[in-house]
């Protein structure tokens, strides 16, 4: 399929010449690689974001015309100017990701026939940092679906990073290495997918596949006692003397060390250049490494980021693969074909010397029907990430993601820009494991980064909770592309936030963390400029003001409601030819985000919870984010990084899969819910009562506001007032926000506000 017409943008570069004979364009597009598809249905979208913006405009000048007089609620009603201003610019830079996204198609059967098994080798990052959050079994799961992959085992190298200096994780990484030798041949000789062994098992009896009952229920024993030894070991935290003879890397716990400070650690688990590491079958393994970067309280670590620049260094004196892959430790491989897929891209004679990075959507595999914690993506995924490839490129999200090496050690583009695909080829060396070893433990010290451009020109930048985002930034600053690539299969799945606290506490990291970036030199209006499109800069900041959203939005779900318990009018009457533009916008963008929801596979009820947690999360998260970021640019706190849990009780798993929503513990956020929802329902009360004294004609806009929002918190109501269960409100935050309400309207009838 020929790819959509040039344009200014990244897409455009992407695609063939325009004008050139059929003949020779026949024979172009047979070589490609891959194909861009421009998606359809933007002639519609394109007239509905018009008429949109047309009745924005008509809002915006009605708010500035009918300003009130002094003492008539002037101050309430330019504050909903305000908002309304900010929520209008808003919506313009979200249009875009939307005027023109596009869909990437790879053509793995033209990569095979030109290549075979000639591919270049690739390094597999996985990340991890506490053994308490992160369980060593999950971790295992993911580096042995990371291991089989449909590609040359020769040609693999995975390395897992572990922040928490854990024992308890080196053995289960031990373990796992033993477990490949029957696994990995396993799942290629019967086409196994998913290739993770925790989801595998708990989604397949084995009478689907091709394997005989006894075989498969071998290999799932092996596992089961696998994961049983690691869990027991994990629960009593140490490891039997026993164990640690049968491998010399348990020796470097011989000493008193803590996740906070220890020696580096390296240990090649399996050597993927040693003629005796094979499978069951005899075929070669991967190559299987464990690193613990040198942590010293006098040093700071930097994160993820720092982890993720050791691992670049490490696998330099290892594998040295020209791409690297990096994932998250609970985001498994659910696409054996993933490498390949990538290598399109890369490799496409035409125009892969352009990409950077090759971009997977974030996708989980515990989600509910309904979606109950908005936690998704789908329209994030398929929407707004394709909407940045048409204009340079998605963001580099920290997770799934194929880079080139040198990419991520600060090449900028060229136009003769020519890579080495043969790097890192496993060949004979003359050094031992324990030479390499201790030549990686070098590379991972805390203190071979000074004085050095590591974190700023070299590797993951530093000073972000989100280095991801700034990091892909600068790769496309230095002139290089990227691609999001959205197979039929996801490529990665991993936990998603199961509770209310852990969602809020996600969100809360994201929005802080793009926020900080926006009001940085790297904002990508300032850094950006003249390097990239202003699209593009656009499309970042879409995530960089996600938290200041959170200011627009408290005041519009607060001060209406209050100026119609006071009776103050706010919008025009409902006889009023000005409500139409109002009514237009609100409607028209609801419906077409149902539509965008719906089309990219949620339920209705899906969109419906997927609201109301925008709204919990602008009103709590997001105002956090706001708060701890501004807090930091005054020096009166300092950056932190909290690793959300991927484990629950028994109990808050049964009412997650009820679609029951998680409260439980008492938090600053759960307050501010719980108030803003009672606040509302006290409002409507009273504005029901302004109605029957002045009519419905002058309060029924702001009515059908306050009543919109008490039907969306009625979850909360619920949780306060009619549930028993332990994942209800407690009784102490709707006592506090009982008082908080009461707050609120002593001020509102003795401050003229409203």
């Amino acid at each position: 399929m020929r790819p959509a017409p040039a344009s200014t943008t990244l897409s455009s570069s992407l695609q063939p010449p325009g004008k050139v004979e059929s003949e020779k364009m026949e024979t172009s597009e047979s070589r490609r690689l891959f194909a861009t598809e421009s998606l359809g249905g933007r002639a519609m979208y394109r007239l509905h974001a018009v008429t949109v913006a047309a009745g924005i405009l008509l809002v915006l000048y009605y708010r500035a015309t009918h300003v009130p007089a002094a003492g008539e609620g002037r101050a309430a009603w330019l504050g909903m100017l305000a908002a309304e201003l900010w929520y209008s610019a808003y919506w313009v830079i979200t249009q875009s990701v939307r005027w023109n996204p596009v869909h990437r198609r790879p053509f793995k059967e033209r990569l095979a026939a030109r290549y075979g098994e000639r591919l270049p080798c690739v390094d597999i990052f996985v990340c991890t940092a506490d053994p308490q959050s992160e369980p060593p079994s999950l971790v295992i799961s993911t580096v042995l679906s990371l291991m089989a992959y449909d590609y040359p085992a020769e040609k693999l190298s995975v390395y897992l990073s572990d922040d928490g200096g854990s024992i308890l994780t080196f053995y289960a990484m031990w373990e796992a290495s033993s477990f490949a030798n029957h696994w990995i041949p396993f799942c290629k000789r019967y086409n196994i997918e998913p290739r993770s062994p925790a989801i595998y098992f708990s989604e397949s009896d084995g009478l689907q596949d091709l394997c005989t009952p006894k075989e498969w229920s071998l290999i799932k024993d092996m596992y089961d006692e696998m994961t049983q030894r690691i869990d027991t070991i994990v629960m009593s935290g140490k490891i039997p003397e026993e164990t640690k003879a049968n491998h010399k890397g348990f020796d470097e716990w011989n000493i008193e060390i803590n996740s906070k400070d220890h020696q580096p650690i390296v240990q090649i688990l399996i050597d993927g250049k040693d003629q005796n590491a094979v499978d069951t079958e005899g075929n070669v393994l991967p190559t299987l490494v464990y690193m613990a970067r040198e942590k010293r309280r006098q040093h700071h670590h930097n994160f993820k980021a720092g982890a993720m620049n050791a691992l670049i260094r490490v696998s330099s004196v290892i594998s040295n693969s020209p791409i690297i892959m990096n994932v998250d430790c609970d985001m498994y491989s659910n696409n054996k074909d993933a490498i390949r897929e990538s290598l399109c891209f890369f490799l496409d004679e035409e125009m892969g010397h352009k990409i950077g990075f090759v971009q997977y959507p974030q996708n989980y595999n515990n989600m509910t029907k309904n979606n109950i914690y908005g936690n998704s993506l789908q329209v994030i995924n398929k929407v707004e990430l394709r909407g940045l490839d048409s204009v340079g490129g998605p963001l580099y999200i920290g997770t799934g993601c194929f880079h080139r090496r040198e990419i991520l050690c600060g090449r900028r583009f060229t136009k003769d820009y020519k890579e080495d695909w043969n790097g890192g080829i496993k060949d004979q060396t003359q050094e031992s494991i324990h030479e390499i070893e201790e030549k990686a433990k070098f590379l991972a010290t805390c203190t071979y980064e000074l004085g050095t451009q590591w974190g700023d020109e070299i590797g993951l930048k530093y000073g972000c909770p989100v280095e991801d985002v700034i990091t892909g930034l600068a790769i496309h600053c230095r002139g290089w592309g990227s691609i999001c690539n959205l197979p039929t299969r996801p490529a990665f799945l991993g936990v998603g936030p199961a509770t209310l606290a852990q969602t809020l506490l996600q969100h809360k990291r994201w929005s802080e963390g793009n926020f900080s970036i926006f009001l940085s030199k790297y904002c990508s209006f300032l850094f950006g400029h003249g390097k990239i499109g202003l699209r593009l800069q656009m499309g970042y900041c879409i995530y960089g003001l996600w938290a200041p959203n959170s200011l627009a939005t408290l005041y519009y779900v607060t001060i209406p409601s209050l100026a119609l318990l006071k009776g103050t009018p706010l919008f025009p009457e409902m006889t009023s030819p000005w409500i139409a533009p109002f009514i237009y916008v609100f409607f028209v963008k609801n419906l077409y985000s149902l539509y965008e929801a719906l089309s990219c596979g949620d339920t209705l009820k899906g969109w419906w919870n997927g609201q109301r947690m925008w709204l919990v999360k602008r009103i709590t998260s997001y105002l956090f984010g706001v708060i701890d970021t501004l807090w930091k640019l005054l020096g009166l706190s300092q950056m932190s990084f909290a690793v959300s849990s991927k484990v629950s009780d028994e109990d808050v798993s049964k009412r997650y899969e009820q679609e029951i929503m998680e409260f439980g513990s008492s938090t600053p956020q759960l307050v501010i819910i719980a108030t803003i929802t009672l606040l509302n329902l006290v409002c409507m009360v009273g504005g029901l009562r302004q109605i029957t004294i002045v009519g419905f004609n002058v309060f029924s806009p702001q009515l059908i506001v306050c009543g919109m929002l008490v039907i969306t918190s009625i979850p909360f109501y619920e949780a306060m007032f009619l549930r028993k269960d332990k994942g209800s409100i407690p009784s102490s935050m709707t006592l506090s926000s009982v008082g908080f309400v009461v707050l609120a309207l002593l001020v509102v009838i003795l401050v003229p506000i409203v």
